[in-house]
């Protein structure tokens, strides 16, 4: 499958601050490294993997990076030869729906008609050639029926219930299918139903048109879409850094999936993804299953990208204690 041409965008979300983590990423000194600087698995971090990722499926030109301003230390090392209107810098972190909204807007001053695929940078795969499959499929979805919102939902390898699952519906168009439900971090028999009745994990991964997008935003929110106009001009040829910061200084945090996705998107569709080895590498527990399992057993040290932290043998200890 050839790569997606025209107006295909991929938006890399890379604010969030990885607490959940952070006994495991702490470094000396207090505080802790948000895990999409971090290298668990490869000599790169997560986010150089998932730029990576999206580069193979959209041209680099069309990536941007949504980055949050006390993470600064870690990231500008990172993306130093990224042009600057690539990188939108938000103030803080208050959640995914603000990020994505901003980022969303910054592709919209550059390309009115683009398809956007959104990619968390903190998750990681075992095999990205399947994954690659899928997300072009996503993009090839979008062409198709371009009032569609495509969420990629992961086929299980166990009823883990630490994630949000997806129960697709009975709709299908050759490509994906409607969605019934979500089912958020349910207890242990209820995930096992679920896997057994072919329920999905839900990945957060999304590709949809970009006008698409912001008329979900309009339908469930749209306080916060007319707060983001109203301060940041589509015509402007750069948004004044203030001009962001007053924004962020009135903005509640938001939850794109709990508050939009399901909420009530409409028209949702679900794109079935085998398993692809995926993790979102949100608790200990689920990093120190990742690593055991893992083809390519880190042979170097535990990384950040501003600052060496901890060999292998202290990465397996910190783990443990985080796990005990």
């Amino acid at each position: 499958m050839d790569r997606p041409a025209g107006h295909a965008w991929a938006l890399v979300l890379a604010a969030g601050d990885g607490s959940r983590l952070s006994r495991v990423t702490a470094v000396a000194g207090g505080g802790h490294v948000p895990k999409q600087f971090c290298s668990f698995c490869s000599d790169r971090s997560l986010l150089t993997q998932t730029l990576e990722r999206a580069a193979r499926v959209v041209p680099a030109e069309r990536i941007v990076v949504v980055v949050a301003a006390q993470h600064r230390e870690h990231w500008e090392p990172e993306l130093a030869g990224w042009p600057a209107d690539a990188v939108v810098v938000q103030p803080r972190n208050l959640g995914t729906a603000n990020g994505l909204l901003l980022g969303a807007l910054a592709i919209r001053r550059r390309d009115p008609a683009a398809s956007v695929l959104v990619l968390p940078s903190d998750h990681a795969f075992e095999d990205e050639r399947r994954l690659r499959l899928a997300l072009r499929r996503a993009l090839l979805a979008v062409v198709r029926s371009p009032e569609a919102l495509v969420l990629l939902g992961i086929e299980p390898d166990e009823p883990d219930t630490g994630y949000g699952w997806i129960v697709p519906g009975a709709d299908r168009d050759g490509l994906t299918t409607s969605v019934d439900g979500f089912v958020e971090k349910p207890e242990a028999a209820r995930a096992a139903q679920l896997m057994a009745a072919g329920a999905l994990w839900s990945s957060f991964i999304l590709a949809m048109r970009l006008q698409a997008l912001l008329e979900l935003y309009a339908r469930r929110q749209p306080r916060l879409l007319r707060a983001f106009e109203h301060a940041l001009p589509p015509r402007a040829p750069r948004w004044p850094a203030a001009s962001v910061e007053r924004l962020y200084d009135e903005l509640p945090p938001c939850d794109f999936s709990r508050e939009l996705l399901q909420a009530g998107a409409k028209p949702l569709r679900l794109l079935r993804v085998p398993a692809v080895g995926w993790t979102d590498l949100g608790t200990p527990e689920r990093l120190r299953r990742s690593l055991e399992t893992r083809r390519d057993r880190p042979d170097g040290p535990f990384r950040t990208v501003s600052k060496p932290t901890r060999t292998p043998l202290a990465l397996e200890a910190a783990l443990v204690a985080a796990t005990a």
